[in-house]
């Protein structure tokens, strides 16, 4: 199995370590409901250097990733990223990426653990001849750290993190964090404030270690996968592997923002293009359950007034903070419009829900009210 350069730490933390993609993480510490809330009103600690992080680098690197990904690369200015999707020829999705913009002629491209080994063989397969740019798998040689949650900026400006005030969602740059050099970007998967540290392997337990210290103060605790599955969730967030695959378009995983059909050619536009055209069967949808029960991955989503079988549950769990059933899902397209009554098959037994407009957390927050409008 894989370790991250904090595996000591998780162990020496009283972690609970489970295979995550082939690599041993924690999936929770002092337990996943506890370090959702954490991160909800204070802020949580989690290694996600099981990521993959790949540089392009070179005088084409703008236009080859424009090639490559379905975002418009070139509206990125230095110190600014965006969310992008990896595309086959059929415009399905290889993988869900961020991409950064470190200078003019340098992008650093995360992408999800699970996919590594398949995206940078990807990458380098379609590297066409006109294409200056070289494409370097860094994942060994850095570690990434997410600090997130709304005391993030404070515990990091406690550190003397420069310029960590007046960062922008979605920009990234250089800083020191306790004196260790890192690559900070404002980005993450919890829908708080929040922040993510690329520092080299060997400062990583260092990093970690002083970042908890300072951090206690604010209320601070190391999390794991579950709770960031949960707020994920929460979310909408789309999960590789459960809420997108090859055989899914990013235009029927609702993410249709993430692909510019004028900025030219690449992969899977073509196929992309016919299919805006045409409509899709099908759309990633959000739900709430009516009754109490938790929908989970795989479970059927019916039509309540003819129990035809219209799509199926990706992710499923109940939200601590709506105190009920919440999912994602794909339905048939007569479906997807908020408000619409749908079943859902937990285990043999039809539970009520209704399609909801995502996310639910920023739903919870700007009132009690939790049904569609």
């Amino acid at each position: 199995m894989l370790h991250t350069p904090l595996i000591e730490q998780h162990r020496q933390g009283g972690a609970k370590l489970v295979d995550f993609a082939g690599w041993e993480m924690p999936i929770q510490y002092t337990g996943v409901v506890d370090e959702y809330h954490s991160v909800r009103t204070h802020a949580g600690l989690f290694d996600v250097s099981h990521m993959g992080r790949v540089v392009v680098s070179g005088a084409s690197s703008a236009s080859y990733l424009q090639y490559v990904t379905t975002n418009n690369v070139t509206r990125l200015s230095v110190g600014q990223a965006h969310y992008s999707m990896i595309c086959n020829d059929r415009g399905g999705i290889k993988d869900d990426v961020f991409v950064y913009r470190t200078n003019e002629t340098e992008f650093l491209v995360c992408v999800n653990a699970s996919n590594l080994r398949k995206i940078v063989d990807w990458m380098q397969q379609n590297r066409r001849q006109e294409d200056a740019c070289t494409i370097d798998n860094r994942s060994t040689d850095l570690a990434q750290i997410a600090l997130q949650g709304p005391t993030s900026r404070a515990i990091l400006a406690s550190l003397g993190a420069a310029d960590i005030e007046t960062l922008k969602l979605h920009h990234c740059c250089d800083s020191t964090v306790s004196g260790i050099p890192c690559f900070i970007a404002r980005t993450g998967y919890t829908g708080e404030l929040g922040y993510e540290l690329n520092v080299v392997a060997e400062k990583a337990s260092l990093l970690w270690n002083r970042l908890l210290e300072a951090g206690r103060g604010f209320g601070l605790k190391a999390a794991g996968l579950g709770a960031r599955d949960l707020l994920r969730l929460e979310m909408a967030y789309l999960l590789y592997g459960n809420d997108m695959n090859e055989d899914i378009t990013p235009l029927e995983a609702a993410a249709e923002w993430t692909v510019d059909l004028e900025k030219g050619t690449f992969i899977g536009r073509d196929a992309l293009h016919r299919q805006k055209q045409t409509g899709t069967s099908r759309r990633f949808v959000a739900f709430e359950l009516l009754e109490k029960g938790v929908p989970r991955h795989g479970f059927r989503i019916l039509d309540p007034s003819s129990s035809h079988v219209i799509g199926e549950v990706t992710s499923g769990n109940l939200s601590p903070l709506l105190q009920k059933g919440i999912g994602l899902g794909y339905v048939e397209i007569a479906h997807t419009k908020p408000g619409t009554q749908v079943t859902i098959d937990i285990r043999g037994k039809l539970f009520p829900a209704h399609i909801v407009k995502p996310p639910f957390y920023q739903r919870l927050k700007a009132g009690p009210k939790t049904t569609s409008s």
